[in-house]
C-alpha cells in the first residue's frame, strides 16, 4: 500500500432494481461515494451484484448505467485499481469492464495481502453449508453452453425475462436477508472458520448476505459482510492497519 492511501470495499448495489427511478437515484449515490473515496484510495473493490442483472451479448450490453461506467473509467485512468468480483446477479459479466474500463475481474474467492494483513475476498454466493438448490442453479448458469444459448435470445426478451426472475428472487429473500442468524449459524462465518483450519487470513470480506456484519471467526481473524446499498449504504475501508465497516451519508 502507498503511504496515506486506503483500500475500499462495497458490494450489492443491485443497479436496475426495483425501478429505473430508484436505480438512478442509487447510481448517483454510488458515484458520490466513489468521488469521496477516490481522494485517498489506492484500490476499490466492488464485491459483486453491482447490477441486478447483466448479460454481455457479443455486440451489445444492457442499456443504462453509463454514469457509473464513466466514473469507473475515470478512476482507472487516474491510476486507482478497481477490482470487480462477479456475483450471482451479474454472473454474466464477461470481458467488457476489463477491456473497456480497465477493471480487474475475478470469478472466485481470491487472496490478497495489504499492509502485512491477509485477505480472502469474494462475493460469497455458493459457499458454506446448505443452499443446494442455488448451488446447482449456479452451475447451470455458469455453463458455457447455457450462456451461448441465452446469447441467442433477443435482448428485449432475454433481459426482460432475467429482470423478472431477478426481482422474484430478491423478493423471496428480502425477509431472511434482514435476520441475523447468530455467530454460530451465519453460513459465511462457518465457511470462514472452515478455511482457517488449513490457512490463515486476517480478514474474510464478502457480499451477497445483504446484512452488514463484523464477526470474529478466529483469534485474530474477522469475517466482514459489506451489506448492500438498497437500505444500508455500507462499505469497508482498510487504512493499512485496521479495517472498519462504515455507512455512507451523502
Amino acid at each position: 500500500m502507498s503511504l496515506n492511501k486506503k483500500i475500499y470495499f462495497a458490494s450489492d448495489f443491485h443497479l436496475g432494481a426495483p425501478s429505473p427511478e430508484k436505480s438512478r437515484e442509487r447510481e448517483l449515490r454510488v458515484i458520490q461515494w466513489l468521488n469521496e473515496v477516490s481522494k485517498d484510495a489506492s484500490d476499490i473493490f466492488l464485491v459483486g451484484d453491482v447490477f441486478d442483472f447483466w448479460f454481455e451479448y457479443k455486440h451489445s450490453i444492457p442499456k443504462g448505467f453509463s454514469r457509473l461506467q464513466g466514473k469507473i473509467a475515470e478512476l482507472t485512468d487516474g491510476g486507482i485499481n478497481v477490482h470487480y468480483f462477479i456475483g450471482n446477479h451479474d454472473m454474466w459479466v464477461f470481458n467488457y469492464f476489463e477491456e473497456e474500463l480497465g477493471v480487474k475481474m475475478y470469478r472466485d474467492n481470491t487472496d490478497f495481502e495489504f499492509g502485512g494483513k491477509k485477505f480472502l475476498i469474494g462475493h460469497g454466493d455458493g459457499y458454506g453449508p446448505g443452499d443446494y438448490g442455488y448451488k446447482f442453479i449456479k452451475k447451470v448458469f455458469a455453463n458455457p453452453i447455457c450462456q451461448w444459448i441465452f446469447g441467442w435470445i433477443h435482448p428485449n426478451l432475454g433481459i426482460g425475462l432475467a429482470n423478472f426472475w431477478s426481482g422474484k428472487s430478491r423478493s423471496a429473500n428480502s425477509g431472511s436477508d434482514e435476520k441475523f442468524l447468530g455467530e454460530e449459524n451465519e453460513w459465511l462465518a462457518i465457511y470462514s472458520r472452515e478455511v482457517l483450519t488449513t490457512k490463515h487470513y486476517d480478514y474474510f470480506i464478502f457480499g451477497h448476505r445483504h446484512l452488514p456484519l463484523d464477526l470474529k471467526v478466529g483469534e485474530t481473524s474477522r469475517y466482514i459482510n459489506l451489506g448492500e446499498w438498497l437500505n444500508y449504504n455500507t462499505y469497508g475501508v482498510f487504512d493499512g492497519e485496521r479495517l472498519e465497516l462504515k455507512e455512507f451519508h451523502n
